[in-house]
């Protein structure tokens, strides 16, 4: 069976409404080039074009939100800094 770009599942989901956010990277040219395919992909799958860097933002949050070892890591870190260690 052939998956078409309409019945394809990303990971990311649909952005909701939001303002721009501006951030400069620098990144090597094989993950620019990801980066832009997977704009083409979000634009044939949700029918809105969306430039790479307006999806990073999005990829990041859900990628840290997935993290089990950041959350455990990041809660300690700031119990840490609220004990006074």
């Amino acid at each position: 069976m052939t998956m078409t770009m309409t019945t394809m599942s990303l990971k990311l989901e649909r952005l909701p409404d939001r303002a721009p956010v501006r951030m400069t990277v620098a990144l090597d040219p094989d993950l620019t080039a990801a980066l832009t395919d997977y704009a083409a992909i979000y634009q044939q799958t949700y029918g809105e074009e969306e430039k790479p860097e307006t999806l990073i933002p999005a990829m990041l949050d859900m990628f840290l939100a997935s993290d089990a070892g950041f959350k455990r890591a990041r809660k300690a870190l700031h119990a840490n800094a609220r004990n006074g260690d």
